[in-house]
């Protein structure tokens, strides 16, 4: 796997030319939108499989697989453009195998609403997936806002293995503090959260609970190993995992990292499995900075290693960007959301070059919107294959069992390219 980035002169045709490889192909496997116009600084994802077939008449996806001893899950994997299609036909090239170097449990976060194309697109490259849609009150009862039980049944007919997410926090992000700390402090309440989350998971045949953790410190750390100590216990006596995802609030003050310095040893224990990652929801109150910054993760992980198993735990990746107005008033200035798609012809549209902080590996530019009366300075931070790929070489580095996605709503072909064609993704059979 080669990640090009694209420099003055650079054309699709010329890119192509240069790794021995076709335009179609590299337009297919990054989903180009405007491949005779890149940006400078843009990547191109060069995928090299290690064996590829073109279809016949007659073939199947079934007999295709069975005479090269493939599932049909390994080749939605490798040609995502089949789950577009109902039909294959002579003449499409099909990619058997990549040579991988290692294997990997992704974690997909999925809004109920989630587009149905992009579910089934991305579904193929998932180990676990948590559905958002459950938030805890401060009486023990459990919020659903949508019906997720079709979600559910899909998950599994991917071989992917669905948990029920339960948060304080609303669908929109939004801090419930005091419903935590009643969930904290009381026994009545706990008891019948648990009554009520082995409801749900019996009802909706989840595999199992995702716990989120927001706003850990040492003064409340006790409480919450209690109540996660008897929510995993009763999990475990009823046949379900218990997975823990914990919000670690990095942020990097005059160049120096903060977070809550507590000790996680057993939380990780008690847990199937334990997520350290951000949200990103559609607002921010943050000042500009990098959106996922390698330096902080490799950093963070320093600090967690010897207290979680490696094998038990799992960095997060935030796929999104945010474009700050500048100067930056916090509640004041305009913070806009961008996919990855969006963040690139943005900069097209502003005929701005990206840069790239070799530091945190995320790229980044700045433009200038005139459509006040006043020009008006922009910062726009995102993430890019680079940022992915420097987050899995984390991965490896540090044996971790994986990585988690928050969240899948967009699909991102270059990260499950860069993924696909690097590991072999965990997949469980599923009842």
């Amino acid at each position: 796997m080669i990640i090009h980035v694209v420099q003055p002169g650079d054309t699709i045709q010329s890119i192509a030319n240069q790794y021995e490889t076709s335009v179609s192909i590299l337009i297919g496997d990054n989903l180009l939108s405007e491949p005779q116009n890149l940006v400078i600084g843009q990547c191109i994802v060069i995928a090299q499989p290690e064996l590829i077939y073109i279809v016949q008449e007659d073939d199947t996806l079934s007999n295709i697989a069975n005479s090269h001893n493939v599932t049909i899950m390994q080749l939605l994997q490798n040609n995502p453009f089949l789950s577009d299609r109902a039909y294959i036909y002579p003449g499409d090239r099909i990619v058997i195998s990549y040579n991988k170097v290692g294997r990997i449990a992704t974690h997909g976060n999925a809004l109920p609403y989630i587009n149905n194309e992009t579910y089934r697109k991305t579904l193929p490259y998932l180990t676990y997936l948590s559905i958002v849609n459950y938030t805890a009150t401060d009486t023990g009862e459990i919020i659903s806002y949508y019906d997720d039980i079709e979600l559910i049944q899909i998950a599994k007919d991917y071989h992917v293995l669905p948990f029920l997410f339960l948060t304080t926090l609303t669908i929109k992000g939004e801090a419930n503090i005091r419903t935590a700390y009643e969930l904290l402090l009381s026994e009545d309440i706990q008891d019948r959260l648990m009554e009520n989350i082995l409801l749900i998971l019996r009802e909706k045949g989840f595999a199992g609970l995702n716990l989120s953790i927001e706003y850990v410190s040492e003064a409340n750390l006790p409480y919450i190993e209690k109540v996660s100590a008897r929510i995993a216990e009763r999990l475990g006596e009823e046949g379900f995992l218990a997975f823990v995802t914990i919000n670690p609030n990095i942020t990097l003050v005059d160049d120096e990292l903060v977070f809550q310095r507590v000790d996680y040893t057993t939380l990780g224990n008690m847990a199937d499995s334990i997520i350290f990652m951000n949200y990103e929801w559609a607002m921010n109150l943050n000042p500009p900075s990098p959106v996922s910054s390698i330096f902080q993760i490799d950093n963070y992980l320093q600090y967690l290693r010897g207290t979680i198993p490696s094998d038990k735990l799992s960095i997060g990746l935030a796929t999104i960007g945010y474009d700050w107005e500048l100067p930056f008033i916090a509640g004041l200035s305009s913070v806009r959301i961008l996919t990855y798609d969006s963040a690139v012809a943005l900069a097209r549209n502003e005929g701005v070059v990206i840069q790239f902080d070799n530091r945190s590996k995320t790229p980044y530019y700045f433009y200038t919107s005139r459509v006040t009366p006043y020009p008006v300075e922009h910062l726009v931070w995102f993430v890019d294959a680079r940022s992915i790929d420097a987050l899995l070489d984390l991965v490896v580095e540090y044996d971790l069992q994986g990585t988690g996605i928050w969240n899948i709503t967009v699909y991102n072909a270059q990260l499950w390219l860069i993924i696909n064609s690097q590991f072999e993704i965990a997949k469980f059979e599923v009842d």
